[in-house]
């Protein structure tokens, strides 16, 4: 259970403090697919944001499966989304200087998992995504809708228990994007994962087990 309770979340401007988040209150069930849909600049990434631990909260509190995220240290924060937690990003942000191979490992290392457990487990994502000839290949050798396939992989290597996406179709095609989100989906599926993505693709929301609409910081309905 993903639990957000009273979160306000403000960013200091040249015109002062602007409220990014007020007061919003959810809860998100184990296993399902949730979407975060509204406008740019509603407040989507800055939810997202919260939830996975990579921004706090001004006022009220997120809790992941038991963990309340305010209340964990910086190293026991860092080790909570090490171990369970996978982000994706609008843009992939994958290492440059690492192979696709080296970018999907990364995660399995930091969480020791090493040798062959690890070269297997690499070797079954790249054939899942289509690549299984590109491990050698670097970022800049690939396609944006591959970018963002391997980008997945790397997120759910470490068997996480929540995927967080940020808009992670917003730079592809209908086509491409929509694939991207069946094998995202798939994926979480396969292994039990909660997923929470935001998204202006009304296809795609579709697709997600429940929808949280936002605007101005706050939800609707």
């Amino acid at each position: 259970m993903i639990r957000v309770e009273s979160v306000t979340k403000e960013y200091r401007s040249g015109r002062g403090y602007v409220k990014a988040l007020n007061e919003v209150s959810l809860n998100i069930e184990e296993g399902t697919i949730t979407a975060i849909t509204g406008k740019s600049g509603s407040g989507k990434t800055t939810l997202l944001n919260c939830i996975g631990g990579l921004e706090s909260p001004e006022q009220g509190s997120v809790t992941c499966f038991g963990s309340n995220l305010s209340a964990l240290s910086r190293k026991a924060l860092c080790l909570f989304q090490r171990r369970h937690v996978g982000f994706v990003f609008q843009h992939g942000n994958l290492l440059s200087y690492l192979t696709v191979f080296e970018n999907i490992a990364f995660p399995l290392a930091l969480n020791g998992i090493e040798g062959k457990k690890k070269a297997k487990r690499i070797e079954a994502l790249l054939h899942r995504i289509g690549l299984s000839k590109a491990g050698a290949a670097l970022p800049h050798e690939l396609s944006g809708g591959e970018i963002q396939r391997v980008s997945v992989a790397r997120a759910m290597a470490h068997w996480p228990k929540m995927l967080l996406a940020d808009e992670p179709t917003a730079s592809l095609d209908s086509d491409t994007g929509r694939s991207l989100i069946r094998f995202m989906f798939e994926m979480g599926r396969e292994q039990g994962c909660t997923i929470v993505f935001s998204t202006h693709d009304l296809e795609i929301i579709e697709l997600a087990d429940n929808r949280i609409y936002i605007r101005d910081g706050s939800l609707e309905g």
